[in-house]
């Protein structure tokens, strides 16, 4: 399950993406359109900009704005770095890989299997997804 920050993050990525100017778009601006905590969003977006999603502009006709384009981040990117591994157990994450507390042989690990295969089908879908897929019209309602 997304958490509400990584959820928030999407939403507003989509939001500044959908705009058809490059103008920065202010934070009060995406927090009455998307009703997210301005504070909470302040945060999610901050986050974005250090990791080199967003730029921003201070003073008048400030905000914040994409640095790349929409087609070139993926869904998967954003969510590992708003929300962290996308596999559901840490012994099959590719890039947060943890050994198993309990389990003593990953070899022989009865949900081993099955978790490399949601997390490879998860990750087809989220890495063949882009912030672009999720402005269009057919995707608008789905976020």
């Amino acid at each position: 399950m997304l958490s509400k920050k990584t959820k928030y993050g999407l939403k507003a990525l989509t939001y500044i993406a959908r705009k058809k100017s490059k103008a920065p778009v202010l934070i009060s601006e995406i927090s009455e359109k998307e009703n997210i905590s301005k504070k909470f969003l302040e945060i999610i977006l901050l986050q974005l900009k250090n990791t080199g999603f967003l730029g921003s502009k201070k003073g008048k006709g400030g905000g914040y704005y994409l640095i790349r384009e929409p087609e070139d981040i993926t869904i998967a990117s954003l969510i590992r770095i708003l929300e962290g591994p996308i596999a559901m157990l840490p012994c099959v994450s590719l890039n947060f890989y943890e050994k198993c507390d309990d389990c003593p042989d990953e070899m022989e690990c009865s949900l081993s299997k099955l978790m490399i295969e949601v997390r490879d089908s998860t990750l087809k879908v989220l890495e063949n997804t882009t912030l672009a897929d999720l402005t269009s019209e057919k995707n608008s309602e789905l976020i």
